[in-house]
């Protein structure tokens, strides 16, 4: 059924395996026990991660955000097997290769990229929320760009050309659906505290992002970003206190 499989990365969470399904290029996510608990309470937790991993990537859809296509759910063996993208790059990546170009040549055209996938990404963070679909784990790391032209490697200077990419959303294992603005704004910090983190020599992204998901939509933004600095305030103050 599963042909060539090669484990790809582990985490915290679960390991990750690619290979082909069904003659498709194809990643699988196996959630492994947790032998700190107890094994009736694991299984059960286990089972409705992965519930609503698969509802979210099915949701999505709907929501027209771009996401991994959905083949299989299996609980006995704790897998799901989803669409592989082999022609991608992560945003992480993307941004690290613009300012890589950027230094080398002083060439703008990529960091005008840039813009406009900071305009993509609060676009898209947006969709999802007002989908009530909260991603638990919004990092640079789990959005992909994916070529629209298969034949561009991704070394080549066209990577850096919005327009022959999308923005594909991954990584759904701590998500949930809620209609909350608690837990949209706290979705917003986090990813806010992953570019600080990650990508502090490009300090405008994350206000361009934020823009970009307050114009796309006006439905309850002003109590989402209301709820967002109220998160924002509390985890300074934590950061302050120690």
């Amino acid at each position: 059924m599963c042909e060539d499989l090669k484990i790809l990365k582990q985490g915290a969470e679960a390991k990750l395996y690619i290979c082909n399904y069904l003659g498709r290029p194809t990643l699988i996510k196996e959630r492994f026990e947790k032998k700190y608990r107890q094994p009736e309470l694991d299984t059960a937790i286990t089972k409705e991660r992965i519930k609503n991993e698969a509802r979210a990537i099915v949701r999505c859809k709907t929501a027209g955000v771009k996401t991994p296509s959905l083949y299989l759910v299996d609980f006995d063996r704790r897998r799901i097997y989803m669409q592989h993208f082999e022609d991608s790059i992560t945003i992480k990546d993307f941004i690290i290769n613009v300012f890589k170009k950027h230094e080398q040549n002083g060439s703008g055209d990529g960091l005008n990229s840039l813009d406009k996938v900071s305009v993509l990404i609060g676009q898209t963070v947006r969709k999802l929320h007002d989908n009530n679909i909260i991603h638990g784990d919004l990092t640079t790391s789990n959005m992909l760009l994916v070529q629209k032209n298969e034949n561009v490697d991704e070394h080549d200077a066209k990577w850096l050309q919005i327009e022959n990419l999308e923005l594909v959303m991954i990584d759904f294992g701590l998500s949930f659906i809620d209609s909350s603005t608690e837990d949209k704004g706290v979705d917003l910090y986090v990813l806010e505290r992953a570019l600080i983190s990650t990508h502090n020599d490009y300090p405008d992204i994350f206000t361009k992002i934020l823009n970009a998901y307050k114009s796309y939509s006006k439905n309850n933004v002003k109590e989402i970003i209301s709820k967002f600095e109220e998160v924002r305030a509390r985890g300074r103050k934590r950061t302050m206190v120690g």
